[in-house]
């Protein structure tokens, strides 16, 4: 710190010129109720002051004239007195010293005198007394005495500083404090002493206080002082308002602790509550979803900006597509897929970074591949030019980084399950501080939380389209033509972050150019449902085949399904005769299928709705149903209409007013029913058959 003083060497402070003060309040001498006596060269008393009458006890007219020894000296001490009187008089000069006073009340009362010799223009001469009640000097002189020995020895730097606040006193605390002595700050003011403290908040600080009379405790400043130049310091400092007697304010006084060492300890702690708080963030906002991209999304979501400025979220390729040995990569070059990358603010930083799906190698050379390889997180502190190299993907990156300002750099490894399966990229560029040893803790406790999630993620991934690919073969791909109807299906699985169920439909050709219409849903999700839905359409078909009831098909259906186990369904079977232009439909525990006609409103079918499949022992019932040509049957799954957030009445309406249109192109109604009633986010798969009468002799059209 620059302590060289404001004014030149051997340059005396400046000093406050005379005041004339209008006060009439109590000052110092008032306190000490100095009394004034005047004796001529006899000894009578010639002046009489009103604090006369005030210690001894009487008045001007009663002790005017008198001799001083005889009114206010016992007789025992009298030849004293005289003496003393005598060679003060006698040019013997001053005399001052503590004696016995008789008040007028008759007691004897020790007062602290001060008597001199005084001389007019005549040359007659005069004896001053001044005096004090010696009780009430000697508590001036302890309080005195004391503040002043409080002040000297006390551990807190503490100053006086005047009006103008230009200091006035310094205590030796507040000299090692500031490393500067006190003859070095009086007369000069904060800022001219300690020009590295924010001295200008300090000194609007004290002149609120000198205004309001109000003091400022515990103001918190920092700054550096000639004391340790080198280092920030941290100082609590209280403000005082110093009054006279009458009020009238004298200046200020100012306490100063250095707190550096707690204040280091608070914001440890501090710190240390921000990364609990992180961690628990984490847990809660990571592996919301079982989404392999957004999971790393929300990763980087919390590292930056709370952490870092910039984060990479990278995977190894070899741990998606499956071809790994365990145990993590040992080859000296390693692919990685970028996951996800996010910044705190647009930086040429996110430029540099492998975009998000693309794939990149990276040699042993390269600081990402060091961490995967050695499941270790490694922390380039400070980035040099030389460094900069093994941490970009190539040389136009190193640029992007240095324009991006990148100084630290940190990587951590991904790992679940005791395998490597990523790593985590750290930059910093806006924030001034190097990552340390606490933030390679915080990281790798974020790193591994995360990394768990984005396994489960990966795994699920890998199940779901191995449950998906076992539903599509299961699922019919190209219905056969069928007599007298136009057919048009989809299958929809669940959104990526849902499940893939057991949902199926099927048409099934019968004798005498009948045609069966199925629609099942397996309760349950993933590869078991998958397969259980296999099982069920196999053993509907083969039933259906038998030309039986619909009824009787799913009355042998539920015992098929209740001996697999703990398995459930609802299923819907129709049975369509096109040249009796009939159709039996039974249901089990499924939703009503819609009825359109031209000319008429689309209608929910009111059907016996039947037990679920798995329930077994209850009986099902077939309904007959006319169908002229140009009617539709439209059967589905429940995850074309429930929600969350719906009512299913509501969702039915909804469905039957999309329906409103029967000439509509088959194909048309089914991404038109998908579209409006199927959400993003929906976490169940749907199945969808529609099927339009048409003439026995017209040939049925996709």
């Amino acid at each position: 710190m620059n302590t060289a003083d404001a004014s030149p060497a051997g340059a005396e402070p400046a000093r406050p010129g005379p005041s004339v003060d209008p006060a009439t309040g109590p000052g110092l001498l008032d306190v000490l109720g100095v009394a004034a006596v005047v004796l001529d060269a006899e000894g009578r008393i010639a002046l009489w002051s009103p604090q006369a009458e005030e210690l001894f006890g009487y008045t001007a007219g009663e002790a005017l004239g008198r001799f001083a020894a005889k009114l206010l000296v016992d007789e025992r001490n009298l030849d004293t007195v005289l003496a003393l009187f005598e060679r003060v008089m006698s040019g013997g000069g001053s005399w001052a010293g503590t004696f016995p006073v008789r008040h007028k009340d008759g007691s004897t009362r020790s007062a602290e005198f001060r008597n001199m010799r005084l001389e007019d223009s005549q040359g007659r001469l005069y004896a001053l007394g001044i005096a004090s009640d010696q009780a009430t000097l000697r508590r001036v002189e302890r309080d005195l005495a004391l503040s002043m020995r409080l002040v000297a020895q006390s551990p807190i730097g503490l100053a006086v500083l005047d009006p103008e606040l230009r200091y006035v006193l310094v205590n030796p605390a507040l000299e090692r404090i500031n490393g500067i002595s006190a003859a070095r700050h009086v007369g000069r003011h904060v800022h001219e002493v300690l020009p590295r403290l924010d001295a200008a908040a300090i000194e609007t600080a004290m002149r609120e206080v000198m205004s309001t009379g109000r003091p400022q405790l515990n103001r918190f400043t920092t700054g550096r002082t000639p004391a340790d130049p080198e280092r920030d310091h941290a100082y609590s400092v209280s403000l005082y308002r110093l009054d006279d007697p009458a009020g009238q304010p004298l200046g200020i006084a100012a306490s100063v602790v250095d707190v550096t060492e707690q204040h280091k300890t608070s914001m440890a702690v501090a710190l240390a509550r921000q990364r609990l708080a992180l961690i628990a963030d984490a847990s809660v906002r990571i592996g919301t979803t079982l989404d392999l991209w957004v999971t790393a999304r929300e990763l980087g979501d919390i590292a930056v900006p709370q952490l870092a400025d910039l984060a990479t979220i990278d995977v190894l390729d070899a741990i998606l597509t499956g071809d790994h040995p365990p145990g993590g990569p040992t080859d000296e070059t390693v692919r990685f897929r970028a996951l996800a990358v996010k910044a705190a603010r647009p930086t040429p930083a996110t430029l540099a970074a492998d975009p998000v799906g693309s794939i990149a190698r990276y040699d042993a050379t390269r600081v990402v591949t060091q961490c995967v390889q050695s499941a270790r997180p490694v922390l380039v502190a400070h980035v040099t030019a030389e460094e900069m190299g093994s941490v970009a993907r190539d040389a136009t990156a190193a640029t992007l980084l240095a324009e991006a300002g990148l100084h630290s750099y940190l990587a951590v490894p991904l790992i679940a399950r005791g395998e490597v399966i990523g790593a985590m990229g750290l930059q910093r560029t806006d924030n001034p501080l190097p990552f340390d040893q606490d933030d390679v803790l915080l990281a790798s406790e974020l790193a591994a939380r995360a990394a768990v999630c984005i396994d489960n993620a990966r795994w699920y991934q890998k199940q779901r389209h191995a449950a998906l690919t076992l539903q599509r073969h299961l699922l019919p791909h190209q219905p056969t033509p069928t007599p007298g109807l136009e057919i048009a299906y989809r299958y929809q699985p669940a959104a990526a972050a849902g499940e893939v169920g057991g949902d199926w439909f099927d048409v099934i050709p019968l004798p005498n150019d009948k045609t069966a219409l199925v629609v099942g849903d397996v309760m349950g999700s993933g590869i078991n449902a998958a397969a259980t839905m296999g099982q069920l359409r196999t053993a509907a078909r083969t039933l259906a085949e038998l030309d039986l009831d619909p009824a009787a098909v799913l009355t042998r259906l539920d015992h098929t399904t209740t001996g697999l186990g703990h398995t459930m369904a609802t299923c819907v079977i129709a049975v369509y005769d096109p040249h009796r232009n009939q159709c039996r439909i039974a249901t089990a525990g499924h939703l009503p299928p819609v009825r359109t006609r031209p000319g008429r409103p689309p209608e929910l079918l009111d059907l016996p709705t039947g037990a679920p499949l798995g329930v077994g022992g209850v009986p099902f019932e077939a309904t007959a149903l006319d169908l002229d040509v140009g009617d539709q049957l439209v059967l589905y799954t429940d995850g074309l209409v429930e929600t969350r957030d719906e009512d299913i009445d509501v969702r039915l309406q909804v469905l039957t007013a999309l329906l409103g249109d029967p000439e509509r192109p088959l194909e048309e109604t089914c991404d038109l029913l998908l579209g409006e009633l199927r959400q993003p986010d929906d976490r169940d798969d749907v199945a969808l058959l529609i099927a339009r009468t048409r003439p026995v002799l017209e040939t049925p059209r996709r």
